[in-house]
């Protein structure tokens, strides 16, 4: 018996100190988007009702939910967020890279992402 205890004892005791060096408890939805809450700003108890789940300001519906677990990076999915308008005289005089950073000329571009270098600045394309 007093194997058991101290067996489970030290088993507690190595989950627990694995368990602080997460930093983020990580949402993931349906359509793959994630949302990393960060562990320090978790409040005291976590809402649950019948189609929502509230941390913190974040809510997800249930349904919506695939998976949730801790993680040691802010996970948080993120993406191209505006639009651009370039002007003519710029966009002539830019350089187009894919993504495996080879140079591609301006009438070469086909579906996919490519990074824009300009003199101002350098922003993602994509081209549909």
């Amino acid at each position: 018996m007093k194997k058991i205890a101290l067996t489970l004892l030290i088993l507690v005791g190595t989950v627990t100190a694995q368990a602080n060096d997460f930093t983020f408890l990580t949402f993931e939805t349906t359509d793959g988007t994630k949302t990393s809450v960060d562990v320090s700003s978790l409040p005291v108890t976590i809402n649950l009702d019948n189609s929502t789940l509230t941390i913190g300001n974040q809510t997800f519906a249930l349904a919506d939910l695939s998976k949730m677990y801790f993680s040691t990076a802010d996970e948080t999915t993120t993406g191209i967020s505006e639009e651009l308008s370039v002007k003519s005289d710029e966009f002539a005089t830019a350089t187009f890279y894919d993504l495996q950073g080879h140079k591609v000329s301006k009438d070469q571009l086909r579906k996919g992402v490519y990074i824009v270098k300009t003199q101002s600045r350098t922003y993602k394309l994509v081209v549909k």
